[in-house]
């Protein structure tokens, strides 16, 4: 075996499982939506089927037989209590499985969260996790990529959810009505000139009446909000019908609401912002504010409690119930205030914790101190990152294959779409023959750059999150010390899920991804030995072949 032939067979023996002759393996494939299970005009739309061919040659690698599949068709991995995925955990947990193969980690779940309790779960039952197109394992390092996947996925997911927040939001700042019309208006699709359809707010001419009355009369000071519903139910004012649920009484909490909407004024409020709306107003703005007025002397005193604020609070726990530490101020026979944390069960009188308040001072050190452990060294750094590095690149290597060939699909399609020109121009094919076609083609065409493009920007984001990662984790310590309160509150934010203040005044934490996984001391311990085996390997080959090795050269890149 060459000494290139070695360094291969080490690596693939980090990122592969260990096959098990006559192992057992579920599948579970899984697509959003039900236009995506319906496509084609067949049960199973396109997805599906090749989400199972994925899986079945992923099976054949491992040398298993899936002797049970699970299919989730229109279900959002966004949430975890998909039918299939329920009957799967619970398949495996009485039937005897070595494997779960997923397409892809993002079939599984869409935030990290849901990931590690199915990931858990299935762990718990002795199943170990396959991706057909990732390579993930239980290695520190294996983990590690697998929480970077999910964390991935989990941005994609909240991307798509932030870019629909940023047009709900620039169409409310250009006036417009982002959500259903409320009592007293309409939603209606009118035609512009064009003859497209636009979609509208109208007022409710059988409701807006009863709406303007009720404003008119709360704002005198003699109703409360109850004898007003009771009222509004006795002149009839009722709920728009809709296709799934009947017109009927409008609810106590819905007078409430129409009350504070300063949609009814002419306003609309999106995101905490209020802009000036397109629609036309049912009831001035002096008698919406009186409204507010009157409603602000109905409201209890109890909303005057008071607050006490603190970058590490809500983040920091007690170590010994693990309740919420709360901020409280106590007043010494001087006057002196001392701010203490205290735990939030011990103080409600909950449970039986015995936790002491702690100084603030205490713990904002405590804290300080953690930092230094948390802080990677230069050395360490530099070997996870090529490490890790270097695996990603295995990663696009192996999809190397699928993207010639989507490369020499799309060099086919386009040439087809030049020789129904010339046909055409030669008066071979009809136009309305031609249009179809190239319809056809441009379909296919945008369905392979998509496809192109994930691929790479799934690998330059994860490579992104890993460097940004990495490089907050070297000068952990640095940042901390220096940065103000605002930006503590943030680094504490970003690395801990929590941290707990133990009776001892040990400091423990609760990290977040991928901060759990580039903590792992097993993970540094790894990285370090593969920096120095690679190091070794390519000083080796220098000598016998005059070139480094692919490892090396990523040391030598990052360096």
């Amino acid at each position: 075996m060459t000494i290139i032939d070695a360094d291969r067979t080490a690596i693939d023996s980090l990122v592969a499982p260990t096959p098990f002759p006559g192992s057992f393996a579920v599948s579970y494939l899984r697509v959003s939506t039900k236009e995506q299970a319906e496509k084609g005009g067949q049960a199973e739309g396109f997805s599906i089927p090749a989400q199972r061919e994925a899986n079945q040659r992923k099976a054949d690698q491992l040398g298993a037989t899936i002797i049970e599949e699970f299919v989730d068709a229109g279900e959002s991995a966004r949430k975890a209590d998909r039918p299939e995925l329920m009957r799967m955990i619970q398949y495996v947990a009485k039937h005897k499985t070595n494997y779960c193969i997923v397409h892809k980690v993002d079939r599984l779940a869409r935030n990290r969260a849901d990931d590690v309790t199915i990931h858990l779960a299935l762990k718990d039952a002795g199943v170990t996790l396959v991706s057909a197109t990732e390579n993930i394992d239980e290695t520190p390092s294996g983990m590690l990529l697998h929480g970077i996947m999910s964390s991935i996925a989990e941005f994609y997911s909240r991307n798509l959810a932030t870019e629909v927040v940023k047009g709900l939001s620039q169409k409310a700042a250009q006036g417009g009505t982002v959500t259903k019309a409320p009592i007293g208006y309409r939603n209606v699709g009118v035609r512009d000139e064009f003859g497209r359809e636009v979609r509208t707010v109208e007022i409710d001419e059988e409701r807006a009446p009863l709406v303007r009355w009720a404003f008119q009369v709360f704002a005198s000071g003699d109703w409360t909000t109850s004898q007003l519903h009771q009222e509004l139910v006795a002149r009839g004012l009722t709920t728009a019908a809709s296709p799934r649920r009947p017109s009927r009484p409008i609810g106590k909490s819905s007078v409430h609401r129409m009350l504070t909407n300063p949609y009814y004024k002419g306003s609309v409020r999106y995101q905490g912002v209020t802009y000036a709306g397109a629609h036309e107003a049912i009831v001035p703005n002096e008698v919406w504010d009186q409204v507010q007025t009157m409603l602000g002397t109905h409201r209890s005193a109890a909303d005057a409690t008071q607050v006490h604020e603190h970058y590490l609070k809500g983040t920091v726990f007690c170590g010994q119930c693990g309740s919420r530490l709360l901020v409280c101020n106590a007043k010494s026979s001087q006057g002196t205030i001392y701010p203490y944390f205290v735990c939030a069960s011990r103080h409600g009188g909950r449970g039986d914790c015995t936790r002491q308040a702690m100084l603030i001072e205490q713990v904002e050190r405590l804290i300080e101190r953690f930092y230094a452990k948390v802080q990677l060294d230069p050395e360490t750094t530099q070997a996870v990152s090529a490490m890790i590095h270097a695996r990603f690149d295995e990663m696009m290597a192996e999809g190397a294959a699928e993207l010639a060939d989507l490369a020499s699909r799309r060099t086919q399609l386009e040439g087809e779409q030049q020789k129904l020109l010339q046909a055409h121009y030669a008066g071979a094919i009809p136009l309305d023959l031609l249009k179809k076609e190239q319809d056809r083609i441009t379909a296919s065409l945008e369905t392979i750059e998509h496809r192109i493009t994930a691929h790479h920007g799934h690998y330059a984001d994860a490579r992104a999150n890993l460097d940004d990662s990495l490089k907050l984790l070297s000068n952990a310590a640095d940042l901390y010390e220096h940065a103000d309160d605002a930006n503590r509150r943030l680094c504490n934010q970003a690395l801990f899920r929590a941290i707990y203040i133990d009776e001892d005044n040990d400091v423990r934490v609760g990290y977040r991804n991928p901060y759990d996984g580039l903590s792992l001391s097993g993970l540094h311990a790894d990285a370090l030995s593969w920096a120095a085996e690679a190091k070794r390997m390519g000083q080796a080959r220098t000598a016998t072949k005059g070139g480094p090795l692919v490892a090396s050269s990523h040391l030598t890149r990052l360096g």
